[in-house]
């Protein structure tokens, strides 16, 4: 039943969000059309939302939730908090050297996506407006997975929804005002998403004030020094094939004679999947059994000593 509970709320919001984005889409072409200042902001949105794909969406997002559960379960509470505020120093100093370098080479990065954009010096004052939503979705992603952690899905489920509602109140009351005072009305659209960034951390601090386990930022290069040695963040700052390996290490250790890998290459490079089919090796040298389950045929019958090959649910072949 509680299952069903999560996964009815997180359905709920994810409606919400896709239904207010449908409704900040036309309420935007409705203000702007297809204009040049438009795909300024275009331009200027982009850029912070290719890096949130890696600091909020991409490998971190991935490595610090399972982390993070993971220690909760081991080690409690206690050594979690230390886990998560050891993360949280060191991901929002990272997030201000970012931020920082993004607004003064606004310019450049501009250039570099957009050269020869209309309305270029419009898309860097955006984009300096706006490169600090990095910082703040960044903050949502981690308090979201530990909410998530400690089985609060309403609030991480709802927070895109305040993007698209932040997004249709700038238009609809800040496009006015800035035609008004002779400021481009564009722009209005910017001051948006930095209050849907806002809005979005916002809502995120008394739910975390509810469970107890609040992040704990320090500051200095003492206390950066001690956050980056913590064994949980380096788990995490891992590359995905030594993150692999961890866990290989993790499952040995706890005595384990039968490993089983589910598509473990779907996300190394080459040279990762050297390093990984070594441990391999080694480990069934030593009389580890190993499962393991990959739709690349050429890559399980390199790594295998016996291979079954299944298609549709049905056997369809064997080798040696």
């Amino acid at each position: 039943m509680n299952l069903l509970r999560a996964a009815s709320t997180i359905s709920l919001f994810t409606l919400g969000s896709r239904v207010t984005g449908l409704v900040r889409d036309i309420v935007i072409s409705a203000a702007f059309g297809a204009g040049a200042s438009f795909d300024a902001f275009n331009v200027a949105f982009r850029i912070p939302n290719l890096l949130r794909r890696l600091f909020a969406e991409g490998a971190f997002s991935q490595a610090f939730v399972p982390t993070l559960a993971r220690s909760r379960a081991a080690d409690g509470d206690e050594a979690t908090q230390r886990l998560i505020d050891a993360v949280s120093t060191v991901l929002f100093l990272a997030l201000v050297a970012t931020c920082i370098v993004g607004i003064v080479a606004a310019p450049v990065v501009v250039w570099l996506v957009a050269s020869g954009l209309e309305r270029f010096d419009e898309a860097v004052v955006m984009t300096r407006v706006m490169f600090p939503y990095i910082g703040f979705i960044s903050l949502v992603s981690l308090s979201a997975g530990v909410l998530n952690t400690w089985r609060r899905f309403a609030i991480p489920a709802a927070t895109p929804v305040l993007l698209n509602v932040a997004m249709i109140a700038s238009v609809w009351l800040l496009v006015p005002l800035c035609s008004r005072f002779g400021i481009e009305p564009i722009y209005a659209l910017a001051g948006g998403v930095m209050l849907g960034g806002v809005l979005q951390l916002a809502v995120q601090v008394p739910a975390l004030a509810r469970i107890g386990v609040f992040p704990r930022i320090a500051f200095g290069f003492r206390a950066l020094a001690e956050a980056w040695r913590h064994p949980g963040l380096r788990t995490i700052v891992l590359p995905d094939g030594q993150q692999q390996v961890v866990e290989i290490a993790r499952a040995l250790a706890a005595d384990a004679r039968i490993l089983i890998m589910d598509e473990p290459t779907s996300a190394l490079s080459a040279s990762e999947v050297e390093v990984l089919f070594k441990v391999i090796r080694e480990l069934t040298a030593q009389g580890v059994a190993i499962v393991y389950i990959s739709h690349h045929l050429e890559e399980a019958i390199e790594i295998a000593d016996y291979a079954v090959v299944f298609r549709d649910g049905d056997l369809v072949a064997t080798a040696d």
